[in-house]
């Protein structure tokens, strides 16, 4: 039985109440962290005036959420942060920032493990779910997006490069 007393987020740091709800196998958050993410895509899927930002959700998630080095937390770090660029620097738009991820999740061995960032940004899955509209939810999604990326700066080159590998 929980004690339901907030804990923080083993990724992004935010206190959640603690609950024995499930968690990623990989991007390793808390219980109320991953639930907290569910409810923000389940008013993505359900609402098309929420979902327009819907692959900086994802992106911004799973960057704040790397977990610990492994085959799968490194393409997966390695994916989101190169749709984050794509869209953030280069303005590409999402169905292409998505193929970019599909071309870097088929390259199995080819990115290594990048130290994830101490502080992974100040805005997060929390800001984006006290959001009481459309406007404010894709406001919040875009100040994540840009939180999570710059908290990753130290490694921006290397991203850079690995864009020109998967366009």
């Amino acid at each position: 039985m929980s004690s339901n007393k907030p804990v923080p987020c083993v990724g992004c740091g935010v206190m959640f109440r603690e609950h024995g709800g499930p968690t990623h196998r990989y991007m390793e958050s808390s219980p109320g962290c991953w639930a907290a993410f569910g409810e923000v895509l389940a008013r993505e899927y359900s609402d098309p005036a929420y979902g327009l930002l819907h692959r900086l959700t994802v992106d911004a998630y799973a960057a704040q959420h790397p977990g610990r080095q492994s085959p799968q937390a490194i393409q997966s770090v390695a994916g989101h942060l190169i749709s984050l660029s794509l869209v953030l620097e280069r303005g590409v738009d999402m169905r292409r920032a998505t193929s970019a991820i599909r071309t870097a999740a088929s390259r199995k061995n080819f990115f290594p493990w990048l130290s994830p960032p101490s502080s992974r940004g100040d805005t997060t899955v929390a800001d984006v779910l006290r959001a009481s509209d459309a406007e404010e939810h894709l406001a919040a999604v875009d100040a994540w997006a840009k939180a999570v990326w710059l908290a990753w700066s130290a490694h921006h080159d290397t991203v850079r490069l690995w864009v020109s590998e998967v366009l």
